[in-house]
């Protein structure tokens, strides 16, 4: 079977890192250990390994062709018409991707299933930014909502997120989805934010569907996601959200300071929030080193130091 057409997707321009390549290691259906409810592909049955896949060579040249014709990519990234590291010849790709990238950076975008297994850990660790999901803490919500192959454990995905974020110098962000009457219930918003702060990733990106999914579930609303965010304290969050409110607001020093401290905000979460004169403010806190602005995988946010 020849794979050179549907390797590679894009590229295509991506708010937080630039001009993205997608390269899709099972073009040829959806291979995944996840069903998850609200996955934008169709149904399919849950597989621990990959059948059919395309050869390191086949992925390698495909993007070297995209590169001829595309030269300017800023991240190469890595997902899968299902789950990427069920890919079984991931750690030879990445090390060769390395050889061939340039300037560009790689990503990988993986449910962090099998971040437990010492072999997947250690090929992680090689990508320059990894974003995992964790949409659910308990194995209820987890089973439930993610709809998982049998023999997946989410207290070792946790307590391998924990060692791999001590492990890695690298961007490691964790994105979790939020489906209306799941996850978005009060004592499992209380477990993701007492986990993530264990594992202390460097972002956390919340949001909800906003796709057609594969079962019959429901977005929440966008006050909800910021809700998850004030009640993550601490955590660099960012709200992923297409058409979020303006919600602007005047506030002086001592309330932005505190604001800060209590959670860092975007440059999108200022400028839905924040009006002129309040922004005017911010700036100068920054110049006078009262704020930083710290960039986390794309995304600047403001803290408070």
């Amino acid at each position: 079977m020849s794979y050179s057409n549907s390797i590679i997707f894009g590229p295509i321009p991506s708010r937080r890192f630039g001009i993205s390549l997608g390269v899709d290691l099972s073009p040829s259906s959806k291979q995944c250990n996840f069903d998850c409810l609200y996955c934008e592909l169709e149904k399919a049955k849950t597989v621990d390994s990959m059948t059919t896949y395309p050869s390191v060579l086949d992925v390698i040249g495909a993007i070297k062709e995209s590169f001829a014709k595309h030269p300017n990519i800023d991240v190469i990234t890595v997902t899968a018409n299902g789950e990427p590291t069920l890919y079984p010849k991931l750690d030879e790709l990445i090390t060769e991707i390395d050889n061939i990238k340039g300037k560009a950076k790689t990503l990988i975008l993986s449910n962090g299933s099998t971040i437990y297994h010492d072999k997947t850990f250690e090929t992680l660790l090689k990508f320059d930014t990894v974003k995992l999901s964790l949409d659910c803490v308990s194995s209820k919500c987890f089973k439930k909502l993610d709809r998982i192959h049998s023999g997946i454990d989410i207290e070792k995905m946790i307590d391998a997120m924990i060692s791999f974020s001590q492990s890695t110098s690298n961007q490691f962000v964790l994105e979790v989805l939020f489906v209306k009457d799941l996850n978005d219930k009060e004592d499992e918003i209380k477990l993701l934010h007492e986990t993530i702060s264990q594992i202390n990733p460097s972002r956390v990106d919340i949001g909800t569907i906003d796709r057609p999914p594969a079962y019959d579930v429901q977005p929440v609303p966008y006050e909800t996601l910021e809700h998850v965010a004030n009640t993550f304290a601490g955590i660099n969050v960012n709200i992923a959200y297409k058409d979020r409110p303006k919600q602007t607001n005047s506030f002086n020093e001592e309330e932005i300071l505190a604001m800060l401290k209590r959670r860092p905000l975007t440059e999108q979460d200022i400028e839905n929030l924040f009006d002129e004169s309040s922004q005017k403010i911010l700036k100068k806190l920054v110049n006078n080193s009262k704020i930083s602005v710290v960039d986390s995988g794309g995304v600047n946010f403001y803290k408070f130091c």
